[in-house]
């Protein structure tokens, strides 16, 4: 098999990877509480990119330091509000719901009718999981669309840093920052609890698998993958998280929510599309619905 063939199913092993993070640090969640499971997360993903980014962390990174300091900012709140979410709501629902954020950065971007179609698809699909979850948490959902939001300002916060910084830079520089913003308060809740063995292995195994190995496929598939192919995969993220809450986590979905996540699912990846398809006299702009960073 060739780079090429592989990296289609390379992406998928990077989205499966992810979302068996995010089902770890759920079952973590008694020990260590979801902020403590964000800190821990953001703190050992810090630790593998500082060294790979420590040139240019070196080199003036100061001078963008509100750039960074939001983008940090907005890494930490999104985990936060995510890791919230799904103690309260099924896996699939929340990374359902969360992906709307860049999912509507995608229509934007779009401005057409065909846009505005995978709209009222992505809402429909929306109200399906509303209208036939069962007992659906209205504080994790509101977490959820919480996340949705940060989830669009962390892509423009990214942009940002990604043209003032080369390469890992601004990532390791938000991972830190991360870290750093939610350290405190994690320690304040959870206590020496954060600090024992098992806990922080697991919140290790989490950083690997959450950000670490999803980054390094990203990287690698990039090279062989158009940006609207990456962006169309990235697109079944619902599905394959409503999967991982299943087989890990035992969390069952009702058809109407099965349903519902598909339609959000092809909404998202016919955003994609649409978005590559450019209007009489201008070239084509692509804005793929990127990795999630929770």
């Amino acid at each position: 098999m060739n780079a090429a063939t592989a990296a289609p199913l390379l992406v998928l092993a990077g989205l499966v990877c992810q979302e068996a993070g995010a089902s770890i640090a759920v079952l973590v969640f008694p020990d260590a509480g979801p902020v403590g499971m964000v800190a821990l997360r953001l703190l050992f993903s810090a630790v593998v990119l500082v060294p790979l980014a420590w040139r240019g962390l070196r080199a003036g990174v100061l001078t963008h330091w509100r750039v960074l300091v939001g983008y940090g900012l907005a890494l930490a709140a999104m985990n936060v509000v995510f890791y919230l979410a799904i103690d309260r709501i099924p896996l699939g629902i929340a990374v359902t719901i969360e992906v709307l954020g860049p999912l509507t950065l995608s229509v934007v971007k779009s401005r057409s009718l065909r846009g505005l179609l995978w709209a009222v698809m992505a809402a429909v699909g929306v109200v399906l999981l509303g209208g036939t979850a069962h007992d659906l948490d209205p504080l994790g959902v509101l977490f959820a669309v919480a996340a949705a939001v940060l989830w669009a300002v962390y892509i423009l916060m990214a942009r940002s840093a990604g043209a003032a910084l080369p390469g890992v830079t601004g990532l390791a520089a938000a991972m830190s920052l991360g870290a750093v913003a939610t350290l405190p308060f994690a320690l304040a809740v959870t206590g020496s609890a954060l600090l024992h063995p098992r806990v922080l292995a697991l919140g290790f195994a989490v950083a690997v698998l959450s950000s670490a190995i999803p980054y390094g496929i990203e990287i690698s598939a990039l090279r062989h993958l158009r940006p609207e192919t990456f962006g169309v995969l990235m697109a079944l993220a619902p599905a394959v998280a409503a999967l991982a809450g299943l087989v890990l986590l035992g969390q069952a979905l009702t058809w109407g929510v099965v349903v519902g996540i598909a339609l959000v699912s092809l909404a998202g990846a016919g955003a994609v599309v649409s978005a590559t398809r450019p209007r009489s006299g201008q070239a084509p702009e692509v804005e793929p619905i990127p990795p999630s960073p929770v």
